[in-house]
């Protein structure tokens, strides 16, 4: 586990906030020499940072059907289920959890029925045990953990923690 310093979390909140920010905005901002960002973000991309994504509205593409899925699948049918849902364009994320759960897959469609033909399809070819279907009709906040360089705690502000 590595451990930030103060100019190092803001960093990483200006990447987490806009991947596209140029070096020189960041460096304006952050009082840091470009040839410092740049270096840190080779470093970064290095240790922890999985990829450099664009968050999309779904449904200003006509895709209006959002959903998260929890699924519970007999012991044998686990692999089989992660493999087929990994490779299905519908979804966005997949996760494995616990608390009588298998997985949780962010599942975007362009309409209810294509969701519901797609579980209904689901549970005929794997053993699904349990299911529970959570509709998202509203997105108000997505990756910002970290994304917020005037929200983070820094150590000036909060000197008793150290």
């Amino acid at each position: 586990m590595q451990e930030l310093k103060e100019k190092e979390r803001l960093l990483l909140s200006h990447f987490r906030r806009n991947a596209r920010e140029s070096l020189t905005s960041i460096s304006r901002e952050t009082r840091m020499p470009v040839s410092t960002i740049f270096d840190k973000l080779k470093h970064y991309e290095r240790q922890f940072i999985r990829k450099h994504t664009t968050l999309v509205d779904f449904s200003k593409l006509g895709y209006l059907t959002r959903a998260e899925v929890m699924l519970k699948v007999a012991v044998e049918h686990r692999e089989p289920l992660k493999a087929y849902l990994l490779k299905h364009e519908s979804v966005n994320s997949l996760f494995k959890i616990n608390n009588g759960y298998d997985f949780l897959a962010e599942m975007v469609f362009r309409h209810l029925k294509d969701l519901e033909d797609f579980l209904e399809q689901l549970e005929q070819r794997y053993k699904v045990m349990e299911k529970a279907v959570f509709y998202v009709i509203e997105e108000i906040c997505r990756e910002e953990f970290m994304a917020k360089p005037d929200m983070l705690r820094l150590e000036a502000d909060y000197p008793e923690a150290h």
